[in-house]
């Protein structure tokens, strides 16, 4: 029924439009008991103490996971859909003659990949014909915890040996160019668990930026390079990570890196990651249809709209915001701004990132008065808190806090209203815990870090000189979620949701 639905939103019956509404969302942000592992409560944060006296009527806590997001709970990609398709049909036609190659992240996090999909596709591959598979590895410890590239890399290769037995940074996409295209690198193996145990006995490694390396046989070969005729595959089925290397493998005009040779290839990713550009034109799974975004909403009905991160969370405010679109909805009516982040600096190096940037260009953007919406994505909490390292992500946290103040104060001047809330969890839990909560440690009495997502709710705000006194949180939906934000905004901005949206958070009664 949705051909049938206007994108022409109602006047709110009690709120009134040509207020700016400011939305921040402090990437992994999510609220838990004080403890000294909890790094939001270490840190000096006096804004966002503040805000959490408003509670419960402009202050209270949502879910950030599974259905509360639009997650299923236990539907998952398990079945035969994936080699019916017309993009297995199309890498299947390399099986006979040449290699299959399985690129991604090795993970059981669920964020960008699942390593129980690739076990699926390795099994699927071999029984519909594939008879070379090479998997090139890339390591996580951000999502999962550091040091899981063991488990997993023996887990893939034990699947391996069953299948024997039967028959955005550029620099980091060319480095992986190099080793996976052109069996470059500078570090070479036997075997990849001999090579993840070894490079692991640097005190400083860690899962998330191991060094490249290449497979080698007795004569120090690479055994697995891509080449012509040989069909790749990225089972990542997140963009974010993937829309680069889906360009290097895909575009014939490529002027990013000096890719050496580019091979004659037939290429599929798990899903199209980018449907705007059409990239990659053949995938295992049809991509999810994400129509009729509260951004795309707002920009037929007139709502100007600034958008502004640095780079490792730009798609965050602008493709992933506007349903894994790319570009604009209305040029006339919105400007993306991306503030470059720091490239070959581990995050705890500099953990105060773009905070501060991104808060004073869009300071600058609201006091312009040419914009009814700025919203940012500020990622302290979540891009420093999966170093592990506690004591850098309280500094994270604490410019976090100060970027926010930075776009509060400017909401304050223009009369406006904000949002402030967050994605999901991670700096507010930074340890590992036994069943009773209790922090792990290791066999020298030291803590373990936790560097995932957590599944703890975050917080959400609402004030502003612009919000009528009779506006508060609803009560009566206390298991409600991200999900619904987005009405909540449309009504901040004088409207009333669509009635295929989750209920607004929000009530306007008599004061």
């Amino acid at each position: 029924m949705a051909e049938t639905r206007r994108w022409e939103l109602a006047a709110h019956r009690r709120l009134e439009k040509g207020k700016v509404v400011g939305v921040v969302v402090l990437d992994g942000w999510g609220e838990a008991a004080p403890d000294p592992f909890n790094c939001i409560h270490v840190a000096d944060t006096p804004t966002l103490d503040a805000l959490k006296k408003g509670g419960p009527e402009r202050w209270r806590v949502i879910k950030a996971h599974g259905t509360a997001v639009g997650l299923p709970t236990d539907d998952d990609m398990g079945n035969s859909e994936i080699y019916e398709g017309e993009g297995f049909k199309y890498i299947q036609q390399s099986f006979e003659n040449g290699t299959l190659h399985l690129i991604g992240l090795l993970s059981d996090g669920g964020v960008h990949s699942r390593i129980d999909q690739l076990q699926l596709l390795l099994k699927g591959a071999s029984e519909h014909g594939a008879k070379r598979i090479r998997v090139h590895i890339l390591t996580d410890g951000r999502d999962v915890l550091d040091g899981s590239s063991v488990k997993f890399v023996e887990l893939i290769e034990n699947d391996l040996a069953k299948l024997r037995d039967k028959g955005n940074d550029w620099q980091v996409v060319k480095r992986g160019w190099d080793a996976q295209v052109l069996g470059e690198a500078p570090h070479k193996f036997q075997n990849a668990l001999e090579a993840v145990k070894k490079l692991r006995e640097d005190p400083k490694a860690n899962d998330q930026y191991l060094p490249p390396f290449v497979i080698v046989d007795e004569r120090g070969r690479p055994i697995g390079p891509i080449m012509d005729g040989d069909a790749v595959v990225t089972f990542n089925f997140r963009a974010d990570r993937m829309v680069m290397l889906a360009k290097a493998l895909e575009y014939e005009s490529f002027d990013k890196f000096d890719r050496v040779r580019f091979p004659k290839i037939r290429y599929a990713g798990m899903l199209q990651y980018d449907g705007e550009l059409k990239l990659p034109s053949h995938f295992l799974v049809a991509p999810p249809e994400i129509e009729r975004t509260s951004g795309e909403y707002l920009a037929r009905n007139g709502i100007r709209t600034y958008a502004c991160s640095e780079t490792v969370k730009f798609g965050h405010v602008t493709f992933f915001w506007n349903g894994n679109r790319s570009g604009y909805f209305n040029p006339n009516l919105e400007k993306y701004e991306e503030i470059p982040s720091d490239i070959g600096i581990p995050f705890n190096e500099q953990p105060k990132m773009k905070a501060v940037e991104i808060a004073k260009k869009t300071r600058d953007a609201i006091l312009s008065r040419k914009f009814d919406q700025v919203r940012v994505n500020i990622a302290n909490g979540d891009m420093v808190g999966h170093t592990g390292d506690i004591e850098a992500t309280i500094v994270g946290c604490k410019a976090a806090d100060k970027a926010v103040k930075i776009v509060l104060d400017a909401i304050e001047q223009v009369g406006g209203i904000f949002v402030v809330t967050a994605d999901h969890g991670n700096a507010e839990d930074m340890v590992k815990r036994d069943k009773s909560g209790k922090p792990l440690r290791d066999k020298d009495g030291n803590v373990q870090p936790l560097t995932s997502h957590t599944l703890n709710p975050v917080p959400i705000a609402i004030g502003g000189p612009g919000l009528q006194p009779g506006v508060r949180f609803r009560s009566d939906l206390p298991r409600a979620g991200l999900a619904n934000v987005a009405a909540t905004v449309m009504n901040l901005h004088g409207f009333e949701a669509p009635d295929h949206y989750e209920p607004t958070l929000i009530e306007v009664v008599d004061k």
